[in-house]
């Protein structure tokens, strides 16, 4: 693939303007004009530029085919045929994200063009990044390999549905004021447009999406301008699960605010890392604080009327009385008083 040198090389032959003459409007060796006409070299953005002004050629125009040129060389280097490549590109879920609505391709049947597609989605400049800008920006990951590919395609899914959203501005001194409504709204039927209206009020992105299948993560939480954003899963359906979820990121957003303008910060099923343990008891205080649990344990008859009085939802308190094995998931108790939301 020559890039744009062949569509330069007939619009020179049009306008019949010499290899020379058009090298030296450019500013470079006739050698390099050589290069460029042949496909031999890749053109700077400087050069891109400057052959739009002078030709009022599109610059995007420009870019895209030179672009569409780097992709084919890289696909062709690194892979020894088409089915590699497709190969390659399918570990990016390509089909499940298109079944999705997330990701549209130009031209299903071009792995190039489906290559350019993905990377406009990833918004990296090539694959060649990829990897370690994940490896740097992804923070708290799964300590046996996370699929950081996977998490990654569901937060920039998570990123378009934000894109162009106004909310509240964000002020840490509201955070008190959210949690105080969340526990009057956490005891209603669960409503997700509510929840979200929420948080955009006091200057919080959510969004609740599910991940792409096989993804065991659950919440992330980054920064995005000066207001934080929550991304949940529907991983855990129950309404126990999906709060103490929500309450671990808002944690997150009280602790690590600045450290999440640069980073990704997930949480999955197999996080263990200690720097998470401040925010798991901040997520079982703020579902249940420590003296009406211990109210409870010490009045375990009048567990339920406890809950009721201090607007603590049932499914809060039969959950974690499975979880430290007061009673079994299976029990009946357990299993009457849980909630699914989806």
């Amino acid at each position: 693939m020559s890039g744009f040198g062949s569509m330069l090389k007939d619009y020179l032959d049009y306008y019949k303007i010499t290899q020379t003459d058009f090298a030296d409007r450019l500013g470079i060796s006739s050698k390099h004009m050589n290069e460029i006409l042949n496909g031999t070299t890749n053109l700077s953005e400087t050069l891109m530029l400057a052959i739009s002004l002078i030709t009022d050629i599109d610059v995007n125009l420009i870019f895209y085919v030179e672009n569409k040129k780097r992709v084919n060389d890289y696909l062709e280097s690194n892979f020894k045929t088409q089915q590699e490549i497709k190969k390659f590109l399918n570990s990016f879920y390509i089909n499940e994200m298109v079944k999705r609505n997330w990701l549209k391709l130009k031209d299903k049947e071009s792995n190039v063009q489906n290559a350019l597609d993905l990377l406009d989605y990833l918004s990296v400049r090539d694959f060649n990044v990829l990897d370690n800008y994940l490896n740097k920006r992804i923070l708290y990951k799964k300590n046996d390999g996370a699929n950081l590919k996977k998490i990654y395609l569901w937060i920039k899914h998570c990123d378009k549905i934000i894109e162009n959203k106004k909310i509240a501005n964000y002020n840490s001194k509201n955070i008190d004021k959210l949690l105080a409504e969340l526990k009057i709204l956490r005891n209603k039927s669960f409503n997700e447009k509510e929840l979200v209206e929420l948080f955009n009020k006091y200057g919080i992105y959510l969004v609740i999406e599910d991940a792409l299948s096989g993804t065991k993560v659950r919440g992330c939480m980054k920064v995005m301008g000066c207001n934080p954003v929550i991304y949940l899963t529907k991983y855990l359906k129950d309404k126990a699960s999906f709060y103490y979820t929500l309450y671990h990121e808002i944690s997150h957003v009280k602790s690590d605010y600045n450290q999440a303008k640069n980073k990704l910060i997930t949480d999955d099923d197999s996080n263990n890392d200690i720097l998470d343990t401040k925010s798991d008891k901040f997520a079982l205080s703020e579902m249940i604080s420590d003296d009406i649990w211990q109210q409870i344990l010490n009045n375990y008859e009048n567990k339920d009327k406890i809950c009721q009085e201090n607007n603590i939802p049932l499914c809060f308190m039969y959950s974690r009385l499975a979880y430290l094995g007061y009673i079994k998931y299976s029990s009946s108790d357990c299993q009457k008083h849980k909630e699914l939301i989806y």
